[in-house]
C-alpha cells in the first residue's frame, strides 16, 4: 500500500529524485541509454532478465534500427540518459526480446520501471502527434527547454495534452457504491469515474458522472488525491463523497453494473498502483482505519 498518492506510479514524485525529466537536462548526441521500445500499448523488453535489465541500455539495437520512429530523449533515471522511440505496426518481437502489454499489475516490472514506461509511451505519443502545427499545418520543432512545440510558419506554440478526469469514493456507513465494466477482470469493481467536459469545475463534473453512471446524489464532495495516469495522458482527479438519496441504477451504455458492497467483504478492486485503490485503501472505512 503507497502512503502517500504523490508516491503513486506515474505521479514524478514517486521516483523521489531518482528521475530528472528532460526539458531540465540536455539530451546525448550518441543517443546511448536505456531504450523503452514502445508498440501501441506495448514494449519490447530483453528475454530472460530481470528488473532494469529488462530495458536494452546501450544505443538502439540493432534488430530495431530503421523500424522506431518519434524517437525521444525525455530524461535521466539514474543518471542513465532514457530514450523512447515507438516501433513500426507489426513487428514482431526479434530473438531475444519478448513484447508485453502496459498494464500495471501485469508487467514484471518494479514501480520506477514501469512508471518510466508510461512516461515512455505518453513521450511517444506526443511526438507522434505533434510533427505538424494543429492552427496551420505545417512543421513544428521543439522548444528549446520546454515539453511544447513551435510551429516554424506561424509561430504557434502548443504542448502536450493533459486530459483532467474525475474518480470518486460514494460512501455510506459502512458500505460504498462500486461499479463494474464488462471489459473488467471477473468479479471486479471500482470507483465512478469520467472526463470533465469543457465549462465544468471538477465537482461539477464528478456529480454529473455520479448521477450518469449510478442514478444518485450525494453530498460533501471531498477531494483527496490525484495520480499522472499516461495512457496516454490522463490526470486522475479523486473526491469522497456521501451517498445523499436516490436508487441505484447503472448506466448499461458504459457500466454492466453497480451495487452496494460492505467495507468488510470487498469484491476483487483495482490493482494497487491506481489511485482507485489508494482511494479505497485510505477511505473506504468509516472509521478512518486504514485497509490491508
Amino acid at each position: 500500500m503507497f502512503p502517500s498518492a504523490s508516491l503513486l506510479p506515474f505521479n514524478l514524485e514517486s521516483f523521489q529524485g531518482r528521475f530528472v525529466p528532460a526539458n531540465e537536462s540536455a539530451a546525448p548526441s550518441d543517443r546511448g541509454g536505456r531504450w523503452f521500445l514502445i508498440q501501441d500499448q506495448s514494449i519490447f523488453l530483453l528475454d530472460r532478465r530481470e528488473g532494469a535489465d529488462r530495458i536494452p541500455l546501450g544505443a538502439i539495437p540493432t534488430e530495431f534500427m530503421g523500424k522506431v520512429e518519434s524517437i525521444v530523449h525525455f530524461g535521466r533515471y539514474l543518471d542513465v540518459p532514457c530514450w523512447a522511440g515507438s516501433v513500426e505496426s507489426g513487428m514482431e518481437p526479434p530473438a531475444g526480446f519478448v513484447r508485453e502489454k502496459l498494464a500495471p499489475g501485469q508487467i514484471a516490472l518494479s514501480d520506477d520501471l514501469l512508471s518510466l514506461c508510461g512516461l515512455a509511451q505518453q513521450a511517444t505519443y506526443w511526438e507522434a502527434t505533434s510533427w505538424h502545427c494543429p492552427r496551420c499545418g505545417k512543421a513544428t520543432v521543439a522548444i528549446k527547454g520546454e515539453r511544447g512545440k513551435r510551429c516554424l510558419r506561424c509561430k504557434y506554440d502548443h504542448y502536450p495534452h493533459l486530459h483532467p478526469a474525475v474518480i470518486v469514493l460514494i460512501r455510506d456507513s459502512d458500505r460504498v457504491l462500486l461499479t463494474r465494466k464488462s471489459f473488467w477482470a471477473k468479479n471486479r469493481y471500482g470507483l465512478v469515474a469520467g472526463f470533465v467536459d469543457i465549462g465544468e469545475s471538477l465537482e461539477a463534473a464528478a456529480r454529473r458522472e455520479i448521477r450518469e453512471e449510478v442514478g444518485v446524489e450525494v453530498r460533501d464532495l471531498q477531494y483527496v488525491a490525484s495520480q499522472y495516469w499516461p495512457f496516454p495522458s490522463q490526470l486522475m482527479v479523486g473526491f469522497v463523497a456521501t451517498y445523499a438519496g436516490g436508487e441505484v441504477r447503472p448506466d448499461r451504455t458504459e457500466i454492466e453494473d453497480a451495487r452496494w458492497f460492505s467495507v468488510a467483504n470487498l469484491p476483487d478492486l483495482p490493482g494497487k498502483h491506481s489511485i482507485a485503490r489508494f482511494i479505497l485503501d485510505h477511505y473506504a472505512r468509516p472509521d478512518g482505519a486504514v485497509g490491508a
